[in-house]
């Protein structure tokens, strides 16, 4: 059996899974300490389930945590920022880019020093290793407890950031040292912002999974627990707390995973409906479709990858208006948390997105008594602009003009009540209000390669499977039965504007939990 958890902003969700069968599922407030809703939610699943923490094989969490911690500017760390590159790529200096107040919460600890490679992987600059010790002491000297290593094409090649890391380790004695080549893609800029980050947040993320292991205590648990990442597969522990931006938009990424699972359904437009927003996203063979842009997460640029995810402002708990020109608007804004206060039929005086359903006729919450002497008209047209809002979330999201199916989750998913245009098929599936804890209960193993390859050296056959090779190994060393692993996804982009057959390969693997793995998991965690 598996738990799976989702942390939000107003609700802790929670499911019970022997299987594919779902045993229990529970919605618990999200508390101040994090850890006692998780305890709350899974001892209330395992209550209603009759089942012990001994029968209980992994825990799956899916959380906001760290993509929270950076937007609202807490509980960062200040950071070495180490750039390896010279005499190249100096033209725009680490941080530029960047809001002030979190860059000045950061630190202007930077250290441009010369190394770095060609795209191909060759040695442009040796790396100058004087250099890296001197900026380990000054950066020691400082203070300084946690460093972001970025070199040029490093995607490409890592080994001159392995080297830096080993000398500053060495000079440094106890860092936290963040490698540019294992958490962005190409794109030096970019690359390095998602990797500053990450060493923000080390140690937030040390202290996050502490608690996350202390709420599994107390439930007296001793499997393993894993944390979601934006990708739909699953990072143990130990990852957790080396790459905490990983779990960035996981959120979402849950709901489309637990939307595929509990349909049937891989191709389709997902639309999460919750409390304030609805998400809608594509799935394509079960995954979120990956954004092909770069993400701004707190004003600041990274390209690692996230789910290309739309963000509307439709809810259950969204407000509903008619102006004085006899329209009705409904959102954006919304008393999210606050509906069963402030909805008319929960004994409110606030007309919501709910409201408007249960006069419709097509949901039942609450008391109808508090709805009763809606005009009829008013919820006709709120009706139809809730539908309005969703049909144009779901075109904009569309990459052709052929019906597709609509899967909708979440707890607003009563909403809708007719079926959208554009799509083919409408599926509220059997548990839809909690598909994200779903999402993370059902979560798979990845592993992922973004690299420049040169078809000239092995050609284009066995460069692929190179390719796939190495995302394969990646998901294995995470913990994923190799047997098990599958390539889900080959993205292959010629660079016409590199000589010698440059070619960008972005190769995907994932595959289910190794049981091995999961038992010298649960054995260390039992010894800690």
């Amino acid at each position: 059996m598996r738990i799976g958890v989702d942390v939000g902003g107003t609700n802790t969700d929670a499911v019970l899974l022997k299987g594919k069968e779902v045993l229990a599922w529970c919605k618990m407030p999200t508390t101040l300490d994090v850890g006692d809703g998780i305890i709350a939610a899974i001892s209330k699943v395992m209550a209603d389930a009759t089942v012990s923490a001994d029968q209980i094989h992994c825990v799956m969490i899916g959380t906001t945590h760290f993509t929270n911690a950076f937007v609202e500017r807490k509980k960062l760390l200040p950071v070495g920022v180490l750039r390896i590159c010279l005499p190249a790529a100096q033209a725009l200096p680490p941080l530029l880019d960047w809001p002030q107040d979190i860059a000045e919460t950061v630190g202007d600890n930077i250290k441009l020093i010369r190394g770095g490679y060609q795209y191909d992987g060759r040695v442009n600059v040796p790396l100058d290793e004087e250099a890296v010790i001197a900026a380990a002491e000054d950066f020691k000297s400082k203070g300084i407890r946690t460093v972001a290593i970025t070199a040029l094409f490093s995607s490409v090649n890592g080994d001159m950031e392995e080297r830096a890391a080993e000398l500053l380790k060495e000079h440094m004695g106890e860092v936290s040292l963040s490698l540019s080549h294992t958490i962005g893609r190409i794109g030096i800029l970019e690359r390095e912002n998602a990797t500053i980050m990450n060493a923000s947040l080390a140690e937030l993320a040390r202290d996050v999974v502490a608690s996350f292991h202390q709420a599994l205590v107390k439930l007296n648990i001793k499997a393993p627990f894993y944390v979601s990442q934006n990708d739909g597969t699953l990072m143990n522990a130990e990852f957790v707390e080396k790459y905490p931006v990983m779990t960035f938009a996981s959120g979402p990424t849950n709901s489309m995973r637990g939307a595929a699972y509990l349909s049937g359904v891989k191709n389709a437009i997902v639309a999460d409906i919750g409390g304030t927003t609805t998400d809608v996203g594509m799935l394509i063979n079960g995954y979120p479709r990956e954004s092909s842009v770069t993400a701004d997460i707190g004003g600041v640029r990274t390209n690692f990858r996230m789910p290309d995810i739309l963000a509307v402002g439709l809810g259950g708990g969204s407000l509903v208006r008619e102006e004085d020109d006899g329209t009705v608007r409904v959102g954006p804004q919304s008393v999210g948390y606050r509906l069963l206060e402030e909805g008319l039929v929960f004994g409110g005086d606030t007309l919501t997105s709910s409201d408007i359903a249960v006069a419709a006729g097509y949901a039942e919450m609450g008391d109808p008594a508090g709805i009763r002497g809606l005009d009829a008209g008013l919820v006709s047209k709120a009706v139809d602009e809730i539908h309005r809002i969703v049909e144009t979330a779901v075109d904009r999201m569309k990459t052709s003009g052929e019906p597709v199916p609509l899967i909708l989750v979440g707890g607003g998913s009563v909403l809708i009540s007719r079926d959208i245009p554009g799509t083919s098929d409408t599926i509220i599936p059997e548990n839809a209000s909690v598909a994200n804890a779903i999402g993370a209960a059902i979560a798979q193993i990845g592993g992922e390669i973004d690299k420049v390859f040169s078809y000239e050296n092995l050609g284009r056959d066995a460069t692929i499977a190179r390719a796939r090779e190495e995302a394969t190994e990646q998901a294995v060393a995470a913990g994923a039965e190799r047997e098990t692993v599958e390539i889900v996804d080959i993205e292959e982009v010629p660079l016409a504007y590199v000589p010698g057959g440059a070619v960008r390969l972005r190769v995907k693997a994932v595959g289910e939990l190794d049981l091995e793995f999961l038992n010298k998991s649960s054995a260390k965690a039992e010894k800690e």
